[in-house]
């Protein structure tokens, strides 16, 4: 028996309520309820078919070391999955409209497809627009299924019938089912043909990825459940204006959080960087104020990257304070700390922070490096080349250590860098050759310690 109802739906948590409010009761965002007919279906009037039957099993009877991953054909997008792809897992890929999702979805499967069955349903694209794409890019598509279909009925038919072993839905929000009114893209959709397509690969141990759509705040759209549902959240990111492509993972029920990987896009679509740091240090030769180099830990990986500051006298009653990669709350804290404790004001001055190569900094560790990089615009005096720096800036003024010391002094080695400003509780016990180690215990340590060298220079 099939009922008709409307309900309202917070476009931003996804919460139901049966009244429109002006404000959610969850989330706490002004209007964002939206009217969805939806017709609610009794689950006991129809049976899947295609699924397996439940069996009861001792965790004592299951051997992890059985479990083995497939490479993607890309190293960074492996890393960033955990070491490869898992048997039965859910991916949500989301990323910004032409960032490069179909594109690298689309060349793993070329890779998979010498050995595995694959099949690519498109839902924004035609067979012959995916063949144009696939031709541009010089892949070999012999053994590669397509399948262009957004009815999620018809879709779970092909991978019951064909049994691949990966698939892509290029996008979720695209795809519909006939057992909801509501059109395809809303809240109910997405969450009714996400729900089963996760089920479809838990009973047929098959990879689906789904490629997601993103809002203008950044986030995947659809209900949040849906990143509940899946295994794995990968995000897309990068700037249009530049080749430089970043994969980090938000979510992994099958390796780290936080790994990143890297790319670069290419006329033949996207190539693999295995040395990013080389590229967010490409410019970093001259010696230049409001510039400084901190060592930051993404995942199991370690960057280096230039952080960028300008500081100018403010001509207006409020000044301005703009940041791109790092918080602009933690920012405004830390100007805070540098006037309180170590006596340098900057109410009166415009300030600018910039991370190069679009990357965003969420650890703490990043501290010391942006107040270097302000210290030295505001100086106008330029911190020498080969120094780094990293270390967390608490309220009193006193600076903590950051995890993984040791990895990002010998990665900051490896690129040829001598100086290190670092927290006391990293200092190495045995000391690295070509590189000294300056200790700090406080903020004004490390002011102190960048004030000796501009005098040297």
């Amino acid at each position: 028996m099939v009922k008709s109802k409307n309900t309202y739906v917070c476009l931003q948590c996804g919460v139901k309520s049966l009244k429109w409010h002006g404000k959610c009761s969850s989330c706490n965002s002004w209007n964002s309820f939206s009217e969805e007919p939806i017709e609610i279906v009794d689950n006991n009037s129809f049976q899947e078919s295609w699924a397996v039957p439940s069996t009861l099993k001792s965790l004592a009877e299951i051997d992890a070391r059985e479990v083995t991953r497939i490479t993607t054909g890309f190293n960074e997008f492996d890393r960033t999955l955990g070491g490869g792809l898992v048997i039965g897992s859910v991916v949500l890929l989301g990323g910004d409209p032409g960032i490069g999702k179909s594109t690298l979805l689309l060349q793993s499967l070329s890779v998979l497809s010498n050995q595995y069955n694959v099949l690519y349903v498109t839902g924004e694209e035609s067979s012959e627009q995916v063949a144009l794409r696939a031709t541009r890019l010089g892949l070999t598509y012999n053994n590669l299924n397509l399948l262009a279909e957004t009815k999620l009925d018809e879709i779970i038919d092909i991978i019951v019938s064909h049994k691949p072993l990966v698939v892509v839905i290029d996008s979720i929000q695209t795809i519909y089912s006939a057992t909801l009114s509501s059109s395809p893209g809303s809240l109910s959709q997405v969450k009714e043909c996400a729900a089963k397509l996760t089920r479809v690969a838990k009973r047929l141990n098959t990879i689906i990825f789904m490629i997601g759509h993103m809002t203008k705040d950044g986030l995947i759209a659809g209900p949040r459940v849906l990143e509940h549902m899946v295994d794995t959240v990968l995000y897309f990111e990068g700037d249009h204006n530049s080749s430089f492509r970043l994969i980090r993972s938000f979510k992994n029920r099958f390796g780290a959080v936080n790994e990143l990987g890297a790319f670069a896009m290419t006329d033949k679509g996207l190539r693999c960087v295995p040395n990013p740091s080389a590229l967010f240090l490409s410019n970093h030769n001259n010696n230049v104020s409001g510039s400084c180099v901190m060592a930051t830990q993404e995942g199991s990986r370690t960057l280096l990257i230039e952080i960028q500051a300008l500081v100018n006298k403010s001509y207006s009653s409020t000044r301005k304070i703009l940041s791109v990669g790092i918080d602009d709350n933690r920012l405004e804290m830390l100007l805070a700390v540098l006037h309180k404790h170590a006596d340098v004001p900057t109410f009166d001055k415009d300030i600018f922070v910039n991370v190069v190569g679009g990357v965003k900094i969420s650890e703490p560790a990043s501290d010391i490096a942006v107040l270097l990089a302000i210290f030295s615009s505001l100086l106008n005096k330029a911190i020498p080349s080969k120094l780094f720096a990293f270390g967390e800036i608490g309220l009193s003024g006193e600076i903590r250590p950051a995890i993984k010391g040791q990895e990002r002094l010998k990665e900051a080695v490896k690129l040829g860098f001598e100086i290190a400003l670092i927290p006391n509780q990293n200092v190495p016990k045995q000391e690295i050759p070509g590189l000294k180690t300056i200790k700090l215990f406080t903020l004004k340590d490390a002011l102190d310690a960048v004030k000796k060298l501009f005098q040297n220079l």
